[in-house]
């Protein structure tokens, strides 16, 4: 099955789930769509199964607070940023509530995880103004880099390069093997007037840089040449949150959510809007994601709603 306008168009939701008592901050599809997690301000981590529709597992996070959580590429692990005590990263295992391993040295509140696609690394990014880089395997951290300000970060589609977003108005490229020695390239952006760079995704064919912010405009930039290419508009924010855009796995469409609890989707190509997709989210949708193998769609707010299409083509 292709996503086509019109199947785009018909997605409807197919499960609510209503686990939570306050809002989710971040879901994650593991990479064989198999599983998606979610973390919520109730300190939540919820653990869904995709093929079935259910809900897996719910761990408690009491004592250290969740807010980021990614999938790693272990099954049934993840790492995640806490809320609580100090801003060590912490790698979990889902399976029997365990921590594995910490991963100490951000001094303020981590705003930004990426996993590398195929290596066991990953990108932490924090408002002490550094993005560090780790190896799952060990504690200590293998880069650290300091800004100049609040960083967006993540790793390309073939974990080669790694894009870090800064200030809201600079996108600099890094060669994983040579990051020490600084960027190789960097792209200048008119800077935002009214909102901040929340969020930072590559297209999974590594052409463009999806930016999202908190305030009510997404960018779409050519990954090459740092070139503005599209601005996604008409979703609304009017809370100045972090509300999470993301491409659909053939780059084709860019998903949003949105203060109205509704479900922007946008043509990646022509930055046109193909339609709003109405899920009943009683409250903001601060995270969309597109299933990365499967045809189906996650949207949450206070509740985690599966999205799947009511037509073949």
């Amino acid at each position: 099955m292709k996503l086509v306008d019109n199947v785009v168009k018909s997605f409807k939701v197919a499960k609510i789930f209503r686990q939570n008592t306050n809002k989710i901050n971040c879901v994650d599809f593991s990479p064989d769509g198999l599983s998606i997690v979610s973390s919520s301000e109730d300190d939540q981590i919820v653990i869904y199964d995709c093929e079935k529709g259910t809900q897996v597992r719910t761990i408690n996070s009491k004592k250290y607070g969740v807010e980021l959580i990614l999938f790693t590429h272990a099954k049934n692990t993840a790492i995640h940023s806490s809320t609580k005590i100090d801003d060590t990263i912490r790698y979990l295992s889902l399976h029997d509530n365990k921590y594995i391993r910490y991963f100490p040295g951000h001094t303020k509140k981590v705003v930004t995880l990426s996993m590398a696609p195929t290596e066991d690394q990953f990108l932490s990014g924090s408002l002490d103004k550094t993005l560090r880089l780790w190896d799952i395997r060990s504690p200590n951290c293998h880069g650290l880099m300091h800004l100049s300000g609040r960083p967006v970060a993540a790793f390309d589609p073939e974990g080669l390069i790694f894009a870090a977003g800064i200030n809201s108005d600079v996108i600099k490229l890094y060669d994983l093997r040579s990051f020490d020695r600084g960027p190789f390239t960097t792209f200048k952006l008119p800077a935002e007037k009214e909102c901040d760079w929340t969020g930072l995704k590559f297209s999974r064919d590594g052409k463009t840089i999806l930016v999202s912010t908190n305030g009510s405009l997404i960018r779409l930039v050519d990954a090459f040449t740092g070139q503005a290419l599209q601005t996604f508009t008409g979703h609304f924010n009017n809370k100045g949150i972090p509300i999470e855009a993301s491409f659909s796995p053939d780059s084709q469409y860019v998903f949003s959510g949105s203060t109205d609890g509704k479900i922007h989707v946008w043509n990646a190509d022509t930055g046109y809007k193909l339609c709003v997709l109405n899920g009943d989210h009683t409250a903001p949708v601060q995270c969309v994601q597109f299933n990365p193998k499967y045809m189906m769609l996650a949207s949450a707010c206070t509740n985690m709603s599966f999205w799947l299409p009511t037509i073949d083509e």
